[in-house]
């Protein structure tokens, strides 16, 4: 009887743990972004973030060549507001950073723009909002408002 009841417990736990199947859940999607320095980047939203991170990377690998080379840089549930930034150090590198999770547009945005704040980073020699995307995952223009 004692061992019925731990693995009703430890089914319970795992299942609190890990959350239901995708099939199985309703509500807002999140969103992972995944990178590979200088070779490619992806982006999924789904609501299981092992499987949306594993998508993003798989994307990832279609530019990059490699999934070992894409790591996960970002997940956010729900997804929000999301915003790509290119930053260029002063020395020559470059690479892209990724925030998400923002309640509107000019959340995002604001987010990019602190990202790219030489007061606060003092090494980048340019930096610029690339991206955009909605609390829906979907690309939006950087030009105007939605």
């Amino acid at each position: 009887m004692l061992a019925l009841f731990l693995r009703c417990v430890t089914l319970i736990a795992l299942s609190m743990l890990f959350g239901l199947p995708a099939a199985a859940q309703e509500g807002p999607d999140g969103i992972a972004f995944a990178y590979a320095p200088e070779q490619g980047s992806g982006m999924c939203s789904g609501q299981d973030p092992a499987g949306t991170i594993d998508c993003a990377r798989k994307k990832c690998a279609e530019e990059a060549g490699s999934i070992e080379d894409c790591a996960p840089v970002a997940w956010c549930f729900p997804s929000g507001w999301s915003v790509a930034v290119g930053v260029m150090h002063k020395e020559g590198i470059h690479w892209s950073e990724y925030s998400c999770g923002w309640p509107s547009r000019e959340a995002a945005l604001a987010a990019g723009a602190v990202r790219c704040d030489t007061k606060y980073r003092d090494y980048i020699q340019d930096c610029v909002v690339g991206q955009l995307w909605d609390d829906n995952g979907q690309p939006v223009s950087l030009e105007g408002g939605q």
